[in-house]
């Protein structure tokens, strides 16, 4: 093929493969004065050094501005959301509640008790305990139980609370006695814990494992610290972005969103930088001058990374269709991080790699009229030429084989159990909420400090605390009554009224706007199973009779977020699959095509969700997943997924114009099969860096997208997708030109 690039002057690039040609062929003339091609790069370097220094400096703000509240998660429509919103109104100010358990095996003496209730007023004059927020202590049945639970202020951060809770109760120790601190606020406080290495241990992790593997991949010292450089100064311009669009709260920012932020535009930056740098290598073979070979290995880059990363943006931005916040928020803060991205490849590393030349490879330089790789013949060597050619004889095998196996590995989705785990469950390794939770529920009724909050009609105050005490799995009902001083007392303390067997009046309830607000203790821990079929239960009969009625608390914003989160997964897959194949379509002039990539990426999807189910139950013995795993686990693996494919099939597409649709997909497949690899390797390296985070969610994204990425690079886009296309022939094109030729 020739390409023309000044109107007077050619060069050979793309349909020349395995030729060689003279130095005075091999040279363009851009007609660029010397002084704009050196003042280019450097205006855009000192442009990225400026974002480098803002956003390094944002990244101190992350935590600041992140937030891990469940609630702030949910959509303003949910049941929970609102019970959360009005309890203000009844209590004076928003609270968590952190519920302390101390205990002794063989019972608690006098002596302990005692020592309990010093304990208790070194809580209430802690900074982030409200007022009169700490309930006397409460004695287990058996005697070997204390519980007290502290109304904490939503305003200051649970964690820090919930630290010097922990923290003056370790200085002031009860000889024999156990003490956690669990509840919400001990759950919230463990998981905002477990994201405290977000910024260091996990960059740090991917940035090492990236680095190892270009060492290997380019045997050079200068390029992985030209691409890593690249990366990280989209990383910090995403941060600086984000943190501000955060502090002017127009997005979420969670601990979660965070990690995949970061991981995210380390891995696309790297694949999309790989590519560039590929293009940038065959065209220092063939051209003399730095410059000529940055320009067209711009034009061969540009349009399949502009291609691959407008792909995932919008398949980011589907997220925007979703109810529930977090998914919502993740859609344009990860938009903004492959944003980001593009245009730190398009930008940034040309510019870095036009001022390093040939160095930037040393010491295996590419030298001047050196020929490119082939698929047959002397320059036929390496892995990707034996591939081709079996490619060539066996199409048809191939894809068969790749087909049925990837099928079976999609058997295993039947055993997926993603409907969501209880919020104990979140924290993976040491949490000592969740051991917490577990002696509480051995020794006081499982839903202890975790109410269900029912806000009623005060004309249906006795109708639905007959409800209430009638549905099975409630251990007690009480009410805010008038006589609490500050309204933010828990049910056990003076000034709420519990009420006795059905048809037993309530102590005067505090009304407001005409409603009443109550408060059920469940006999199963707030995040089980159990509790969360009594608060459906309790929804469903409590609205049969007054449709006004709202059940919020602990119980049910599991509840709403996991519904919230099917919802979204049923509504986001199918809108993602029809966007990008409406992009591949206008990206590859073709109908068949986009169609077959997007069959061949759902099917390698199913398969790593298949393994990962076996993985998960079998292997790591986890509790089952949370609903949002598979829909992101989609949208990384297709959006991504259809990134190599785009690489490849436009290469393909590039050659089969000069040589043929049979043979172009063979010499597409040779000249991209190297970069493309190495990019599926970081970029499943990149995501597996997110397993050193103890968070459930994390390490089951971390495994599926990894997995899933190594699946695509080496069976799908290397075997599937050119053997199926091979076999197909011309008409793959359908309905262009090309399809006959």
């Amino acid at each position: 093929m020739i390409q023309t690039f000044d109107g007077s002057t050619r060069t050979f690039y793309g349909a020349n493969v395995g030729c060689v040609m003279n130095k005075s062929s091999l040279s363009t003339r851009s007609g660029v004065p010397l002084w704009l091609r050196a003042l280019i790069p450097v205006v855009l370097i000192l442009i990225w050094f400026a974002l480098f220094g803002a956003g390094g400096a944002s990244f101190g703000q992350i935590s600041a501005v992140s937030k891990n509240d469940l609630v702030q998660q949910l959509p303003a429509s949910a049941d929970a959301t609102q019970v959360q919103a009005l309890q203000s109104e009844f209590r004076g100010t928003e609270t968590i509640p952190a519920v302390i358990v101390f205990q002794r095996d063989g019972g608690l003496t006098a002596a302990d008790q005692t020592a309990v209730d010093a304990q208790i007023n070194r809580i209430a004059t802690l900074p982030g305990v409200m007022k009169d927020g700490v309930s006397p202590a409460i004695l287990s049945e058996d005697g070997q139980a204390i519980e007290v639970v502290a109304s904490l202020d939503s305003s200051v951060k649970p964690a820090t609370t919930v630290e010097a809770l922990r923290s003056s109760i370790a200085d002031n120790p009860i000889d024999g006695v156990s003490v956690y601190v669990t509840g919400p606020a001990g759950l919230t406080a463990d998981l905002t814990g477990a994201f405290a290495g977000i910024d260091g241990i996990l960059l740090i992790t991917a940035l090492i494992a990236v680095f190892i593997i270009l060492i290997i991949v380019y045997r050079s010292p200068l390029l992985p610290l030209i691409v890593l450089g690249t990366s990280l100064a989209a990383l910090c311009a995403s941060v600086l972005v984000v943190v501000a669009l955060a502090k002017a709260e127009l997005l979420i920012l969670t601990g979660q969103t965070q990690g995949i932020l970061f991981i995210l535009v380390i891995g696309a930056a790297t694949d999309y930088s790989l590519l560039y740098v590929s293009r940038f290598r065959e065209a220092l073979r063939d051209n003399e001058r730095k410059w000529d070979a940055t320009w067209v290995a711009l034009r061969g880059a540009f349009e399949p990374i502009l291609a691959s990363g407008g792909t995932v943006i919008v398949a980011l931005l589907c997220l925007l269709f979703s109810d529930l916040n977090s998914n919502k928020s993740l859609g344009p803060v990860a938009a903004i991080g492959i944003a980001f991205a593009v245009l730190a490849a398009l930008t940034l590393l040309p510019a870095l790699l036009l001022w390093a030349g040939r160095t930037a490879f040393w010491p295996v330089r590419p030298k001047l009229g050196t020929p490119h790789p082939a698929v047959s013949g002397p320059n036929a060597k390496g892995i990707w030429p034996k591939v081709a050619r079996l490619i060539d004889k066996r199409a048809r095998l191939v894809w068969i084989s790749c087909t049925v196996l990837l099928a079976i590995a999609c058997l295993g989705v039947f055993q997926l159990k993603a409907d969501g785990v209880p919020q104990s469950a979140f924290v993976l390794g040491q949490s000592e909420a969740r051991d917490g939770q577990a002696v509480l529920g051995e020794h006081f009724p499982g839903g202890s400090g975790e109410p269900a909050v029912i806000i009623a009609p005060e004309d249906s105050l006795h109708e639905v605390a007959d409800i209430v005490l009638g549905t099975q799995g409630v251990a007690s009902l009480s009410v805010i009554s008038a006589d609490s001083v500050s309204g933010t007392l828990p049910v056990t303390t003076a000034g709420v009224q519990a009420f006795g067997p059905p048809g037993t009046p309530p102590g005067a309830p505090t009304v407001v706007d005409g409603r009443v607000m109550l408060q059920a203790t469940l006999d199963d821990a707030g995040d089980s199973p159990a509790a969360e079929q009594t608060v459906r239960g309790l929804r469903t009969e409590l609205t049969d009779a007054d449709s006004s009625v709202l059940v919020g608390g602990t119980t049910a914003i599991a509840i709403d977020t996991n519904d919230t989160a099917i919802h979204d997964r049923d509504l986001i897959i199918p809108i993602i699959l029809v966007v990008i194949l409406l992009i591949l379509m206008l990206l590859l002039r073709s109908i068949l095509a986009p169609i077959l990539l997007i069959g061949t990426v759902v099917l390698s999807f199913g398969a790593a969700l298949g393994v990962s189910a076996w993985v998960f139950d079998g292997v790591f013995n986890f509790p089952g997943a949370d609903p949002s795993v598979p829909m992101f686990g989609f949208v990384f693996l297709v959006a991504l997924g259809i990134d190599y494919n785009i690489f490849l099939m436009t290469r393909v597409r590039e050659e089969s114009i000069a040589h043929g649709t049979r043979e172009g997909i063979l010499r597409g497949l040779v000249a991209t099969g190297g970069v493309i690899t190495s990019a599926g390797i970081v970029l499943a390296a990149t995501f597996a860096a997110l397993g050193v985070l103890p968070i459930l969610f994390l390490a089951q994204i971390a495994f599926i997208v990894a997995f899933g990425v190594l699946l695509d690079t080496f069976v799908v886009r290397s075997l599937l997708v050119p053997a199926l296309a091979h076999d197909i022939g011309p008409k793959i094109w359908w309905p262009s030109k090309l399809a006959r030729r």
